[in-house]
């Protein structure tokens, strides 16, 4: 798999495509497909000839993320105060990538924390300033192996994994892949839904990733790997080795209040129903937001909204929020 310099500017991305990278060899491609002309069982391989045809005309080039510097990242940490170290390390891979012909690689990581705390938020947001979108793969539901890395084509109702529909149908050579929970993963002896990790992500052997489905060798080894998880005694150690782990801590009354009054800023400025509400939310409707799990505060938040113009009013009061159940860690709504 190679790649070749670009030069163009993507306004709509804050960091510049600058790079085209291959993710597979055409001829790879063609000589699987001859095979299944050449044997006459066409239809019963229907759907993978459909997949080499689809390779074949989309051709194998990718645009990969290529930083002309390091970006301001100060929203980031501002809307996300307790993912300091993790910044940290995503500007250094940028640092890294800056002033050289390679494109960005950023080592796999692991965010470590309780339940609500933003971690898919975070993943979503690095995938927001990188400009190559998110695959997220919910493990905790997760229960083989091939839905990473494809299944047989020999068996009836097979296709091509995640990972593969990534890159093939994708525009990017890097997307951002999480995989949440995955220390929920269901493992089995037979089908290991973490299986195909161990090959992933390893940059080496990455390069060379084959799907079961369409056993074509696809280059992965720019994918960017982020894993949530609560616990990390569910997780096999060889891949907690291949990984740098954040243990990502529940935010501070401080930093809870400056990540519900950005939440608040940003949903008004995202809707036009927002010039209708005040600019600034109050200090005792933060005080009360502050209590909740950041992955609360937004359908706290939404409810107070709601309930604010109900009311025909751009304040949202204490009163307009939901409140959270005596005894139980997630919100309910106020009767």
């Amino acid at each position: 798999m190679n790649s070749q310099a670009l030069v163009p500017q993507a306004p709509a991305l804050r960091l510049p495509v600058a790079q085209i990278r291959h993710v597979f060899r055409p001829g790879d491609v063609e000589r699987k497909l001859a095979r299944i002309q050449e044997s006459g069982s066409q239809r019963e391989y229907e759907t993978l000839r459909t997949v080499y045809e689809r390779m074949l005309e989309r051709g194998p080039e990718r645009f990969q993320v290529k930083p002309s510097g390091v970006p301001d990242m100060a929203d980031l940490y501002e809307q996300l105060p307790n993912f300091t170290e993790v910044l940290d390390d995503v500007k250094r891979h940028v640092a890294l990538a800056q002033d050289s012909s390679d494109g960005l690689e950023v080592t796999p990581m692991l965010l470590l924390g309780p339940p609500g705390i933003g971690k898919t938020h975070f993943a979503r947001q690095l995938a927001e300033l990188l400009g190559t979108g998110m695959n997220l793969l919910p493990m905790s539901s997760m229960t083989a192996g091939w839905l990473l890395s494809g299944s047989s084509a020999q068996w009836k109702g097979a296709r091509p994994g995640k990972v593969f529909e990534a890159l093939v149908e994708g525009e990017y050579a890097n997307p951002v892949i999480v995989v949440d929970e995955i220390d929920k993963a269901a493992s089995d002896a037979q089908y290991d839904p973490l299986g195909a990790l161990y090959g992933l992500l390893e940059h080496d052997t990455a390069q060379s990733f084959t799907d079961e489905f369409a056993e074509v060798a696809i280059d992965a080894s720019q994918v960017i790997w982020i894993t949530t998880a609560n616990d990390s005694r569910g997780i096999p150690d060889p891949i907690l080795n291949r990984m740098n782990v954040f243990e990502v801590q529940a935010p501070t009354p401080e930093q809870a209040r400056a990540i519900a009054r950005n939440l608040y800023q940003g949903i008004r400025a995202g809707h036009d129903w927002g010039r209708l509400i005040d600019p600034e939310p109050k200090d005792d409707v933060l005080d009360l937001l502050a209590q909740m799990p950041p992955r609360e505060m937004r359908r706290a938040l939404m409810t107070g909204f709601g309930n604010a113009r109900l009311d025909q009013r751009g304040t949202v009061e204490v009163a307009d929020l939901p409140r959270a159940a005596p005894g139980r860690g997630r919100i309910g709504f106020v009767q």
